[in-house]
């Protein structure tokens, strides 16, 4: 009767949702971009445990350190040609960028260059030198075996990929295409591809649907089937990925995973940009991040997660081009979401409504003085009930002008309903997400005590010396460990 348990107890984990699939992409373009402890902060109030970065920026890499956060860092498309060109380069682009962090910093691949073939094609020729260059590092630092080296393709390299059984790379691409597969087969690593169903929607001129794009319920037969395999396709997604798998194994290539660096919807657009709105951008995540982590998979591997990061966590608007490409971000700077997540099911992954959880907190660098002055104000005029700042008191500690004043804005804040305006004394404060709790000292409107995993923010961010990993574990809910005390009650019963 031990096989029965066992069986119980596979079925409760195959069952499980595979949150770990879904990471996001953090942007350099973005004027006020949040440090990197509230960046580190915000991700793990989402229970996001994988991050792609498009550099290896130092202190982001120190602030993902001991956070068991997964990490893809990335070589910018303009160092391609120094470390294809030299194994000393490459050596200590390694040395700097991923030795002095790992192990500490969980990094797991590395990105060289980003969708090189379209975007950098002159540079394709010295694409897979520069991955080989960069693998060599990791193995003269013994690190190859706990990180990978990819590079990310846009799905533009794949041509007639519908039905996705007949699609195949571009073939002016084989004399890099067919050596990068070899390297990713004799090292174990993934296929990197951008999935951008919108651009595919777009430019479609009407052929394709826009539910077909954004996941929703199609009827049977508006279902695109592939007539060599009677593979059911209902949205654009699976099918450029399998159109992947297909076009891999056209060159005899079956047993290299696909993983998806970027996909996602803009929120936004300008007069030409009609379907950039802030409705299908949710839909279109809502049900990525819901098909993701439910297993779904995809028609040619059903039952078996894709690993996806979804582009983007903040808007960037830096970003050259039309109005839709600033506007990929789940996030504001400010940690308010762009819009909530319809994700019922999905677990605690991404439950991005943190409307209702914003705090008022002083700015950093900051005259002394003005917050001085903002805190006597908020203290006295402003009617702030300030007796938790009283020495002994739970607030009190640290004695300084910054916590106080923190203190006493956001119980002006919650006071006066959250209302526009009543965060600003005079320029010195901000609204955030970050819940400023601490030990103790518990502020008005934390939900601290509730303690509701994926839709509060920890009281604190971890420092680079921390050695709490955070969320990066499964934990299980009430209904999980009922369902599986439940079995294997039942087991027993017939041992």
């Amino acid at each position: 009767m031990a096989a029965l348990l066992l069986l119980f107890l596979f079925l409760f984990a195959s069952s499980a949702l595979s949150q770990d699939s879904i990471g996001v992409n953090i942007g350099t373009g973005v004027t006020n971009m949040p440090s990197p402890t509230q960046v580190v902060t915000l991700l793990k109030s989402q229970s996001i445990n994988r991050v792609r970065l498009f550099d290896a920026d130092r202190s982001m890499l120190l602030a993902f350190a001991h956070t068991g956060v997964q990490v893809i860092i990335s070589v910018p498309n303009e160092q391609l040609l120094g470390i294809s060109q030299s194994n000393a380069t490459a050596a200590n682009w390694v040395a700097r960028n991923v030795a002095a962090y790992y192990p500490a910093t969980n990094i797991t691949t590395i990105a060289v260059g980003s969708e090189v073939l379209t975007s950098l094609p002159n540079a394709a020729s010295v694409l897979v030198s520069a991955l080989k260059y960069i693998q060599a590092a990791l193995v003269t630092a013994n690190l190859d075996r706990q990180i990978k080296v990819s590079t990310p393709h846009a799905s533009s390299i794949i041509l007639d990929s519908f039905p996705p059984s007949q699609a195949f790379f571009n073939k002016t691409w084989d004399p890099v295409i067919v050596p990068l597969l070899k390297f990713l087969q004799s090292t174990g690593s993934p296929f990197l591809l951008n999935v951008y169903p919108y651009f595919d929607y777009v430019n479609s001129n009407g052929v394709i649907p826009l539910d077909y794009a954004l996941f929703q319920p199609l009827q049977a037969n508006k279902e695109a089937v592939d007539a060599n395999t009677l593979l059911h396709y209902t949205n654009v997604f699976d099918a450029l990925v399998d159109a992947a798998y297909f076009a891999m194994s056209y060159l005899n290539f079956t047993n290299i995973p696909i993983v998806v660096t970027e996909s996602g919807w803009p929120s936004k657009g300008d007069s030409s940009e009609h379907d950039a709105t802030v409705e299908n951008a949710n839909t279109y995540n809502s049900n990525l991040i819901q098909h993701v982590v439910n297993k779904t998979g995809t028609p040619k591997h059903p039952g078996t997660a894709v690993t996806t990061y979804i582009y983007e966590l903040y808007n960037e608007d830096l970003r050259p081009g039309p109005v839709s490409e600033k506007n990929w971000g789940l996030f504001h700077t400010n940690g308010t979401p762009v819009y909530t997540l319809r994700l019922a099911g999905a677990g605690a992954v991404l439950a991005n409504d943190t409307t209702n959880q914003t705090f008022c907190v002083a700015k950093e660098r900051v005259d002394r003085k003005m917050l001085q002055a903002a805190l006597d104000w908020a203290c006295g005029p402003g009617k702030v009930d300030c007796s938790a700042l009283m020495q002994g008191e739970a607030c009190y500690e640290p004695d300084d002008v910054v916590a106080h004043s923190t203190y006493a804005f956001n119980a002006y804040y919650q006071k006066m309903g959250k209302a526009s305006g009543s965060c600003d004394f005079k320029g010195v404060a901000t609204v955030t997400t970050t819940d400023p709790s601490r030990g103790r000292c518990v502020f008005p409107g934390s939900a601290k005590s509730n303690k509701t995993l994926g839709n509060t923010t920890n009281a604190l961010a971890p420092s680079a010396n921390s050695t709490t990993s955070g969320y990066h574990h499964h934990h299980a809910s009430f209904t999980d460990l009922t369902l599986l005390s439940l079995l294997l009650i039942i087991a027993l019963v017939f041992l």
